[in-house]
């Protein structure tokens, strides 16, 4: 495995700690200690689930596609995963900020870009892996 594979997955692991973290954040506002509607109770939700479960899919594609036999570009395509970890979880959050929203606003855009990320991330690292099994035949 690369150096830079390694310190970047690193990083990566150490955000689940933040993500673990931010489930306090989501225990206040059920709890009502943080004042919040009923959107912006769903959307955290959604937002902080998304979170934890997308970064543990892009290090797990990211580990999956640090092999010899795989091409360059497939690391490059499997890095969306890690984008869409990024951009659902702060579509969530950002589209619902504010003194009692009663919509989400036009950043619930950015959990689409990351639904388009994660699809095209998890069908091209598919793709490499195959690519990269074949090779090894």
């Amino acid at each position: 495995m690369s150096a830079s594979t390694l310190i970047s997955s690193g990083v990566v692991l150490l955000t689940v700690v933040g993500i673990a973290y931010g489930g306090t954040f989501l225990l206040r506002v059920v709890n009502g200690r943080f004042p919040a509607n009923d959107l912006q109770k769903s959307y955290f939700r959604a937002g902080h689930a998304h979170a934890g479960v997308l970064v543990i899919l892009g290090l797990v594609v990211r580990l999956l596609l640090d092999q010899p036999t795989v091409p360059g570009w497939g690391r490059s395509v499997g890095d969306l995963v890690l984008a869409a970890a990024i951009l659902i979880p702060a579509g969530f959050f950002l589209s619902v900020v504010g003194r009692d929203p009663r919509t989400p606003n036009r950043l619930r855009y950015l959990i689409w870009a990351g639904a388009v990320s994660l699809v095209v991330g998890l069908f091209g690292a598919g793709v490499a892996l195959i690519v990269g099994g074949v090779a090894l035949i």
